[in-house]
């Protein structure tokens, strides 16, 4: 299983790539890997039957007892089979669906890809952290997969609607797992289902994950999000929204049914909501006139009748629940599919426009006529076998020979069950009319030609659900291998007949009944659009989100009225008045009093705090900079003559990036702090600056004589030696504590893309221009003239610019150049000596960033340090040659580094598990190389390596957004002063 499932996130990793090459074919090799899990599932069924499951486990988290365990039993077999089969069935459909001109085909073929193996990794999953892991990645894919057309608001606002409703769900099912495997000790599936938890704890915990099951599975009152999810493509809709995400809900209450069934909240939640979700989705199909709405509520409908099925509690009912789960995948799949199909080659989903479709489309009309009789329960057909199973199992329960504790509530879903197969019926004879008979009145609908293998998905779809009925015995052991685990008779059989039993005499009630409703569509729409407006959940998550959206504003409008400075007193007001009344109600103070540890410590502390009060006080923005970046710097001092090299020199570039960034910031800022609006209020800022810097000195004065315990410190030595290091902070950075520096540099590479965000207009792709972006090289090394003129007081004439310009010109042509692109800047603006001593210290440089990369296992550096060393070496390539100075030194994509880089330190995270040792537990290669002696390289160091491309990556976009892409700007604005 885990082979399998890290081979569908390698396949969408490259999706995007293949697609470029194979277009929308990609699609059927895509296909391909599904269907080889299918095969392989199938070959491991012998052993599911004879009671002996497939389990893989990889310990991931020893410490909370949570490994990577798959457990596949006959539930998650059966689940796994209709998430690979359907899976590979949608997407050889998707190859003729989709056009060759479709926007972001290959990042949707990654996405439904990946999405195949999340569903496949949740159904499959045996601890409930992981499981929980893969729940909510199939609400983040499918999140992506409904906005597929991210140009449609209707899109967007329906994957946001669907993302918040099943987060929500999924955060309370998180409350609910964590409840029941402390209460039961143990993070597996199985055991607590075979040691079920009772109690306070079993009770809240169940409740818990049946919210996240049932906001999943669209049951009321969560139902809405189903419908409004219908803007996505339609292969989406057949696979997530039929056969394989709203399906996670219904398989987590049938996984957990066998021990938590006779629970007293499990009833109410699972028969009466599904009860009220089948009839009120039934109720809603019969007034749709689109034919995918018309599905999708038909869909709500049936999620409602299994959840209602599966969750009973009985073995019968466990058997007819799985099979018509088996069931609705196949024919809700190929119904959505057939509408796929319609809409193209009609151009419309509206039945009221569609006629006489049925005899130029005759194969469509079939399966079409196929699924839609399994879906209302026509023999000879699955859906029939099933539902005569649920009736039957249902039956024997709600009239038994003495009474029983669920005779009332198997009373009430049969009630359900019944009346909502009637509006089954009633929908399905509404779909098969609507999309294939010809209206009175209605023109003969003109239609597109389509690739007659479109329907090759479908049919075999179809057919299953013809060849399934027929085959029932055959399928009924895997069926039962289920069942089985559930409590109750085992009198339920699979068959097409069953002979004159009471639920033969109920199916032909409910055909008969459907078929009045048929029979009176007309008054049954007018009843429904008489009746008063009920409870609209979907106009209910619309007040609320808007609620919210006034609350946040309003919020934010009296927090941040006055801007930055309001802004910025509201969070130090919070941190004086917390921290401040937590140092006031401290009762152990330090006894020790030690005022330095050095003779030079104070003289520093001087220093710095001159600066800080020096940089609030002075006009000039540079020299606030300079004053603050004092204050860094004496932090380097600080540090180096602590004992702390490693920090003392990443303080130390850091500072220098910054100071640099600050410098490009200020180009757009006028020279002096606050010129047109002189700040208010300085008395009350000097009282809340002076606040914050005493509570902090209290805090940390308390913080530093808190220790009561001996310092982890003194293990750290060891453990970095057990890592293959004698660096102890950069092991601690790169192995101890990875998961942290894998989220601190995801953090800059978010700051690096909102960076950039602000500056490009267009798009931010590529990377800074080169040389020969210019179309003549003359032209190109002629020198720029000085792009002041917009803000001098007297604008110059053209002939006066002209006559600057020749004058440049020849300066530029007679000067040596040291740098490639040294000829573009105007000789008032180059130094020859700068000139110079970049050219001679940018490789020099290079080669110590990488040193610093390499060393920093064992000395002061790694991929941090050496990363900002890189970054320096380009800053100073740009202050030296300009923008296209930049794109000759890095003619690379600043976004494929920061890539990159992510990629290869998450990376290391996983590539441990292929030495079977834990998630980022490092693993090593060592050798004796001649004259070098012995090399050690580990996955830590690959970590490293990726954290070094992540920097420059992130010092690279900064040059190009607020450097290279500031002086076009700025050129442009210049052109324009100079034509005008």
């Amino acid at each position: 299983m885990i082979f399998s499932l890290v081979a569908f996130g390698a396949l969408s990793l490259i999706s995007p790539l293949l697609t470029r090459l194979l277009g929308r074919r990609v699609f059927l090799v895509l296909a391909l890997l599904p269907a080889a899990v299918f095969v392989l599932l199938l070959t491991w069924m012998p052993a599911v039957l004879a009671g002996t499951p497939v389990v893989e486990s990889v310990p991931w988290i020893p410490a909370l007892d949570v490994s990577l365990t798959f457990h596949l039993d006959a539930l998650a077999l059966l689940l796994a089979l209709i998430v690979t089969g359907v899976g590979a069935l949608v997407l050889a459909y998707c190859t003729w669906y989709f056009s060759d001109d479709e926007p972001a085909l290959g990042r949707f073929a990654a996405l439904l890809l990946a999405f195949a193996g999340v569903m496949l990794g949740l159904v499959t999953s045996d601890d409930v952290y992981v499981m929980f892991t893969f729940w909510e990645a199939t609400s983040v894919l499918s999140y992506l997969l409904i906005g597929h057309y991210t140009g449609k608001k209707e899109s967007r606002g329906a994957a946001l609607q669907a993302l918040t409703v099943t987060t929500f769900g999924g955060l309370a099912m998180l409350v609910g797992l964590v409840l029941l495997s402390v209460a039961g000790g143990t993070t597996s599936i199985a055991e607590l289902v075979a040691n079920p938890v009772t109690g306070a704890a079993g009770e809240w915990g169940i409740a818990l994950v049946l919210v996240g099951a049932i906001s999943k599975s669209a049951l009321v009152p969560f139902h809405f999000w189903l419908p409004a999810a219908m803007a996505a493509p339609t292969p989406v809709s057949a696979y997530l929204h039929a056969a394989a995400m709203v399906k996670a809900g219904v398989f987590l209450v049938a996984r957990l049914a066998p021990g938590y069934a006779d629970l007293a909240v499990w009833h109410p939640i699972v028969i009466a909501l599904g009860a009220l979700t089948m009839l009120a989705g039934g109720w809603r199909a019969l007034r749709q006139v689109d034919l995918k709405l018309l599905l999708a509520h038909g869909t709500v409908s049936q999620l409602g009748f299994l959840v209602l099925v599966t969750g009973f509690g009985t073995r019968d009912a466990a058997l007819a629940g799985v099979a018509l789960l088996l069931a609705h995948a196949l024919f809700k799949a190929a119904l959505f599919l057939v509408v796929g199909i319609v809409d193209h080659a009609a151009g419309t989903r509206d039945w009221r426009k569609l006629s006489g479709l049925g005899r130029r489309m005759p194969v469509v009309a079939t399966i079409g006529f196929l699924a839609a009789g399994s879906m209302a329960g026509v023999p000879p057909l699955l859906g029939f076998a099933a539902k005569e199973g649920v009736f039957a199992s249902l039956y024997e329960v709600a009239y038994p020979a003495e009474p029983t504790a669920l005779q009332a509530w198997a009373g009430l879903a049969l009630v359900a069950a019944f009346v909502g197969s009637v509006l089954t019926v009633a929908y399905s004879v509404r779909f098969v009319w609507g999309a294939f008979f010809r209206k009175r009145g209605v023109a003969d609908t003109p239609l597109h030609r389509e690739s007659p293998w479109i329907v090759a998905a479908p049919a075999l779809l179809a057919a299953a659900s013809v060849v399934a009925a027929f085959a029932a015995p055959a399928i009924e052991p895997l069926l039962a291998a289920y069942a089985d685990t559930v409590a109750g008779p085992h009198d339920l059989h699979l068959l097409l007949w069953h002979g004159f039993e009471p639920a033969l005499w109920l199916s032909l009630a409910v055909y008969a009944l459907g078929a009045l409703l048929v029979w009176g569509r007309a008054r049954v729409a007018r009843l429904q659009a008489a009746m008063p407006h009920m409870i609209d959940s979907g106009r209910g998550y619309l007040h609320v989100v808007s609620a919210v959206d006034r609350f946040a504003a309003k919020v934010t409008n009296a927090i941040q009225h006055q801007g930055l400075p309001g802004y910025l007193g509201i969070i130090l007001l919070v941190f004086i008045g917390g921290l401040g009344l937590s140092a006031i109600l401290n009762t152990t103070w330090p006894t020790d009093i030690r005022l330095w540890d050095y003779a030079s410590q104070p003289f520093l502390a001087i220093v710095m705090a001159a600066a800080a009060i020096a940089a609030a006080s002075v006009k000039q923005r540079m020299t606030a900079v300079l004053l603050v970046s004092v204050t860094g710097y004496g932090l380097v001092v600080l540090f180096g003559m602590s004992g702390a090299p490693d920090l003392a020199l990443t303080q130390a570039l850091v500072e220098t990036i910054v100071l640099v960034v600050f410098v490009l910031v200020l180009r757009r800022l006028p020279k002096k702090i606050a010129a047109k609006h002189p700040p208010v209020h300085k008395t009350v800022r000097v009282i809340i600056g002076v606040a914050s810097g005493a509570v902090m000195a209290v805090i940390g004065f308390i913080a530093l004589g808190a220790r009561i315990e001996p310092s982890i410190s003194e293990g750290l030595p060891a453990l970095a030696l057990e890592a293959h290091g004698k660096n102890i902070v950069n092991v601690m950075l790169v192995d101890v504590r990875a998961w942290d520096t894998l989220g601190e540099i995801s953090v800059l590479v978010a700051v690096a893309t909102g960076v950039a965000s602000l500056l490009f207009v267009s798009g931010r792709t590529g990377g800074a221009p080169r040389l020969e972006a210019t179309v003549d090289r003359r032209d190109r090394l002629r020198p720029v003239p000085e792009k002041a003129s917009s803000i001098r007081a007297a604008r110059p004439s053209l002939a006066e610019v002209e006559d600057e310009t020749d004058a440049a010109g020849e300066a530029a042509e007679t000067r040596q150049t040291w740098l490639l692109a040294g000829r573009t800047l105007s000789p008032t603006r180059r130094s020859i000596l700068i000139e110079v001593l970049v050219r001679l210290l940018f490789h020099p440089a290079i080669i110590v960033s990488v040193y610093l990369l390499f060393v920093g296992h064992n000395a002061p550096g790694g991929g941090f340090a050496g990363g900002l060393l890189a970054g320096l070496a380009l800053v100073a390539r740009y202050l030296a040659g300009g923008r296209y100075e930049l794109g000759e030194a890095a003619p690379v994509d600043a976004g494929h580094l920061l890539g990159a880089g992510l990629l290869l330190a998450a990376g290391t995270a996983t590539s441990s598990l292929v030495f079977g040792l834990t998630v980022f537990e490092s693993s090593w290669f060592e050798a004796d190389v001649p004259l070098l002696g012995t090399l050690s390289i580990g996955t830590s160091t690959l970590f490293d390596i990726g954290v070094y491309l992540v920097v420059v990556g992130l010092v690279l976009d900064i040059l190009r957004s607020l450097g290279a892409e500031v002086d076009r700007q700025e050129e442009e604005l210049a052109d324009e002063e100079v034509t005008a």
